[in-house]
């Protein structure tokens, strides 16, 4: 039987969730992983229509979920020199739970990356404030902690997509691969897994895509409905 391996990237989709399903708390832990179920669900049903399992789930080799671990870190905002402890956020908190839940789920598997601090510097001015600044609306006197966001990046995330394409293409896991992203990075693990006789299938969640990532998919499709007020061009 044809088996697909759905591949989510998750920091895309928590950027994504509140265009796609307002109606979703994406402060809920466990209503966040019911989505992703359903998104899961979602694809299963389409494949479906063509290949006529007996259930959707016997489609499902597995899901992959990738997204970094919460930084856990100490520091100090940059005006007010307060400190923080960025294990306590609510981000990090939330992210933690998150994954708990996710773990627990049956065909299911948990990629975690990690945050680091972007070089030597600890915050970045936000973009809005800068251009304020530059254009003489905002005097250094002026910015608030408020005025920056910490900087940190994900590492090791967008690697463990690419090799895991790469394995379930090479391993014959699956036939049908469908990644939820819109990352145009991926290419190269598309064009790999094309070549190989596997079927590529992007869900960019109604977000508008690269050229370059358009031309190197099989399909492009969403696991949920077209948001009523989302300006997208996606079919």
């Amino acid at each position: 039987m044809t088996k697909t391996a759905i591949l989510i990237d998750g920091g895309y989709l928590l950027k994504r969730l509140p265009v796609v399903r307002p109606d979703v708390d994406a402060t809920d832990a466990d209503a966040v992983a019911q989505s992703v179920d359903q998104l899961v669900w979602s694809h299963l049903k389409q494949l479906n229509q063509v290949y006529h399992a007996p259930s959707p789930l016997q489609l499902l080799y597995r899901t992959f979920y990738y997204d970094a671990r919460p930084y856990d870190k100490k520091g100090h905002t940059p005006v007010g020199n307060r400190s923080i402890d960025y294990a306590a956020t609510r981000q990090a908190l939330f992210r933690k739970r998150f994954f708990e839940v996710l773990r627990g789920h049956p065909n299911l598997a948990v990629r975690l990356g990690e945050v680091r601090k972007d070089g030597d510097r600890s915050w970045v001015l936000k973009a809005l404030p800068q251009k304020k600044l530059l254009n003489g609306g905002l005097t250094v006197e002026e910015l608030t902690d408020d005025d920056f966001a910490p900087a940190l990046r994900q590492k090791g995330v967008d690697m463990r997509i690419g090799l895991d394409i790469a394995t379930i293409t090479l391993k014959r896991q699956a036939k049908i691969i469908v990644l939820v992203s819109g990352d145009a990075d991926f290419v190269p693990a598309a064009k790999l897994a094309r070549r190989e006789g596997v079927q590529f299938v992007l869900d960019p969640l109604w977000q508008d895509i690269p050229p370059d990532l358009l031309e190197h998919i099989d399909a492009l499709r969403s696991g949920f409905s077209r948001p009523r007020r989302d300006n997208t061009r996606h079919p």
